[in-house]
């Protein structure tokens, strides 16, 4: 395994390896151990691994070929962020049923990658994306269902720190492969850029 992508105490700090009390046997696989007060934690060297992946994947598309689907608040503006700087389009709360699959839509999107920053949240997205053919990257906790996920990054998908750290790694790995920040040249921003601005307000939970 190679060096981390950013240092371990990044990581730890945002938490992005802290998941919940449930795990799903879709999720298995990417845990490391129960804590005592039953939170279950991600392997940080499988986060880190299926990040790095994620982002080669993304940087063959085109930015108007992907779309993001974030439907919680903290994904929403580190997605916004994401976007502004890939150049791709994000859908910010509630999925309308028909984006993917209704052409008379004015929001009609046809899009060749679909990343999802909430399996459960977002299902309608996945059940659209894979009538249609289009594959999936998906931020998962060890809560969510995998069911129709092409790639699975391993991750707290819930938290503001950790969503902001794992767009941060994702934009800045984007452009390094494809030679937009040049070998040994340091990314200017910094996973706080990415963050939900404290104007926006408090994450508001969908219902389920």
């Amino acid at each position: 395994m190679s060096e981390l992508l950013i240092q371990q105490e990044k990581y730890l700090e945002a938490g992005i390896h802290i998941g919940t009390k449930i795990k799903t046997p879709d999720m298995n696989q990417f845990i490391y151990k129960a804590r005592q007060d039953r939170l279950y934690v991600l392997d940080l060297k499988k986060v880190d691994e299926r990040i790095r992946v994620a982002a080669r994947f993304i940087s063959r598309y085109k930015p108007e070929e992907i779309l993001i689907v974030a439907s919680r608040l903290y994904a929403s503006s580190s997605a916004k962020k994401f976007c502004e700087l890939v150049g791709c389009k994000v859908v910010n709360g509630r999925f309308i049923p028909g984006i993917l699959t209704n052409p008379a839509r004015e929001d009609f999107s046809e899009p060749k990658l679909l990343f999802i920053s909430d399996p459960k949240n977002e299902r309608q997205a996945i059940k659209e994306a894979n009538r249609m053919g289009i594959p999936i990257i998906a931020l998962c906790d060890t809560d969510n269902s995998t069911k129709f996920v092409d790639w699975i990054i391993p991750c707290n998908n819930k938290g503001r720190k950790s969503l902001a750290l794992i767009f941060y790694l994702l934009v800045r790995e984007v452009k390094r492969a494809k030679g937009e920040i040049a070998e040994g040249e340091e990314f200017k921003l910094k996973p706080e850029d990415f963050e939900v601005l404290k104007e926006e307000g408090e994450e508001q939970q969908p219902s389920d």
